[in-house]
């Protein structure tokens, strides 16, 4: 029964990242895309820690609060960007 839970979890996880890069590609603007690579840094997240329970290697699950604090710090970064403009045409 929990190789079925997690197989379930892996399934709706890869969907939900199969959408989140159509959306990445499709976005009409920058801070669509935004949003979608942070989302995307969450879900790497939610797969680490299920290969994690999986697996019950527990020391993937610091791999995943390591890749949390890199996306955290991207967002910052990302909304620090936003706010003084965008890219600018020099």
């Amino acid at each position: 029964m929990p190789e079925l839970i997690t197989t379930i979890a892996f399934a709706i996880l890869m969907a939900s990242l199969i959408m989140v890069v159509v959306r990445l590609m499709l976005g009409p603007t920058l801070p669509d895309r935004v949003v979608a690579l942070e989302l995307i840094a969450a879900i790497v997240v939610g797969l680490i820690a299920t290969y994690s329970i999986a697996t019950e290697v527990a020391s993937f699950l610091d791999v995943a609060i390591v890749m949390a604090l890199m996306a955290f710090l991207a967002a910052i970064g990302f909304a620090r960007f936003l706010e003084e403009g965008g890219a600018r045409n020099a």
